[in-house]
């Protein structure tokens, strides 16, 4: 069930990472390990969160 969870959320999480580098070459922002590490965070946690809230309405 796990493995389930963690997939969706680490693809999500690897799409947010992604965009956060496309973003900066756009505008041209400083940080961009940075930047690209706290969007793949915010992505994995927030797919999981859905996740978890969207089962329980089941």
């Amino acid at each position: 069930m796990t493995r389930l969870l963690l997939l969706p959320a680490l693809l999500t999480g690897v799409f947010c990472a992604g965009f956060a580098v496309a973003v900066d070459f756009a505008v041209g922002m400083k940080g961009l390990l940075t930047v690209t590490g706290i969007s793949f965070v915010s992505g994995f946690c927030g797919n999981l969160f859905a996740q978890i809230v969207t089962r329980g309405r089941k």
